[in-house]
């Protein structure tokens, strides 16, 4: 589901677009993949920058064939994505959330908090200034 107030950049690249819901006020940049063999839901005014990577699938690798294993992600109103960020099956953004460039996040990350690195780590609560 797109409505018109989504920019999808043309080199982002959608595996299952009906596994797709947008809020208003999104960006999708150039490079973004949108893996989504589950459901992938992506709130309102959400910025997902350059070369991420959105990953709803993964292997059970307690298995030796490996089968395809899928989980939903969500990423809730007001979050920002890096560039080159990771974000694994099954996880939830938080509201207001920043993902840091680069960030692999594997696990849910909280409201109003800054993450960044390989695990993503907490770095501070984000706090919004008023001018």
């Amino acid at each position: 589901k797109i409505n018109n107030e989504v920019q999808v950049f043309p080199s982002c690249k959608i595996w299952a677009p009906w596994n797709l819901s947008f809020g208003i006020h999104v960006a999708i940049d150039d490079g973004v993949i949108l893996y989504s063999i589950d459901k992938i839901t992506i709130g309102t005014k959400v910025a997902i920058s350059r070369n991420a990577f959105i990953c709803t699938a993964s292997h059970d690798i307690s298995c030796l064939d490996r089968p395809l294993i899928t989980k939903p992600i969500t990423i809730c109103d007001g979050v920002w994505i890096g560039a080159g960020a990771f974000v694994g099956p099954g996880v939830t953004i938080g509201e207001g959330a920043i993902v840091g460039a680069y960030a692999v996040v594997t696990k849910d990350v909280e409201s109003w908090t800054v993450m960044g690195g390989n695990p993503a780590r907490f770095i501070k609560k984000r706090e919004i200034k008023n001018d």
